[in-house]
């Protein structure tokens, strides 16, 4: 037996077996349903119930809380049918999500850029026609079955790319933190060699650029936030945008903007981009005379009202939970303008389980 999962206001079904999250029923049959994490971690794929009965495996509250449950909110990346479910979620895609699929992965380089960045470029195989959106993630599928989830940074446009020997290849690249004890990244900055071969699986993510609409944008990033930025702006260039975006990117220290020179080249091409670096715990020593404090908080200073924007949020859960409260309660933004990913870490997932 199976629960029909209806999703409006685009009026798009599909089926869900039972046991099954209805995030995952989606994802197989093709839905593009909203979501992030997938393991009831960041809240991403939080939407209204409207009609029928689900049950909710184990999440973070911060995630859904007790009262939003009693609202009606489902986090469907943990919610199982127990009947026919309509759902409320206006991020629904029109056309299908690109498939999902396994597939080996060559190192092809390995650059640090900055002391506990490192810029991972994958060769992928060169007969297979690989599709996503600028801003969606794949997982690194470990020996032991392990997963870990990183953005891509670079559009789709740019996926063919010179590789050594001459000829082209398809390269994805990656912009991975070092996290001491990390089981993944104690190995990306120790151990890893160019040639080395990965598994990785994606698309995934619903962190993608909405082209049918002239708003101005606002891209805030924290951190290695700017991975999945990167890749939109790129995308804007390619599709020659005219709106008007400006870029939020905090860190703790200046060496945290990792990728600054490369943004400050993209806003002498492109007249619509704006930059706002945020530091919020420069030293003496750094010198710094840019901006300072949270970056969401930056947003809201230059601008008190959003509710004509349209803001795309990458990067540490709090700073992404944050700007979606103040931006959504204070400053006018419409809830379904706000599209964001939050890096969640293991440790965040793990208490989701607890």
């Amino acid at each position: 037996m199976t629960f029909s999962i209806t999703v409006q206001p685009s009026g798009r079904s599909f089926s869900a077996n039972p046991g099954e999250s209805i995030l995952a029923a989606g994802i197989r049959q093709g839905v593009g349903l909203p979501y992030g994490c997938k393991d009831g971690a960041c809240g991403s794929c939080k939407c209204q119930k409207i009609s029928g009965e689900v049950t909710h495996g184990p999440h973070q509250s911060k995630a859904l809380s007790e009262a939003e449950a009693a609202q009606g909110l489902v986090l469907t990346c943990c919610a199982t049918a127990q009947t026919d479910v309509v759902l409320e979620s206006r991020q629904v895609t029109e056309v299908g999500a690109f498939p999902i699929r396994k597939m080996p992965a060559r190192v092809a380089q390995l650059e640090r850029l900055s002391p506990d960045v490192m810029r991972l470029k994958l060769q992928l195989p060169a007969n297979d026609t690989v599709q996503f959106h600028a801003g969606q993630y794949v997982e690194f599928i470990l020996r032991d079955g392990a997963r870990r989830s990183y953005s891509m940074a670079n559009a789709p446009h740019t996926l063919l790319q010179t590789v050594a020997g001459g000829g082209t290849a398809p390269i994805v690249e990656l912009h991975i933190r070092h996290m001491p004890g990390g089981k993944f990244t104690d190995h990306v900055f120790g151990a890893m060699k160019e040639k080395e071969i990965l598994r990785i699986e994606g698309p995934y993510g619903s962190f993608y650029l909405r082209e049918d609409s002239d708003k101005p944008i606002i891209l805030l990033a924290s951190g290695t936030g700017m991975a999945p930025i990167k890749a939109l702006i790129e995308q804007l260039q390619f599709k020659g945008s005219t709106r008007p975006v400006t870029l939020y990117w905090g860190g703790r220290r200046p060496q945290d903007l990792y990728l600054n020179d490369w943004v400050q080249a993209q806003v002498a091409a492109m007249p619509s981009l704006r930059y706002v670096p945020v530091i919020s715990n420069a030293l003496p020593e750094d010198g710094w005379t840019g901006r300072t404090g949270f970056v969401h908080q930056a947003v809201l200073q230059d601008t008190p009202d959003l509710s004509g924007y349209q803001v795309y949020a990458c990067g540490a859960p709090i700073v992404v939970e944050s700007a979606r409260a103040d931006y959504t309660m204070q400053a006018g933004l419409p809830a379904d303008e706000f599209y964001a990913d939050a890096f969640t870490s293991e440790a965040d997932k793990a208490s989701a389980g607890q």
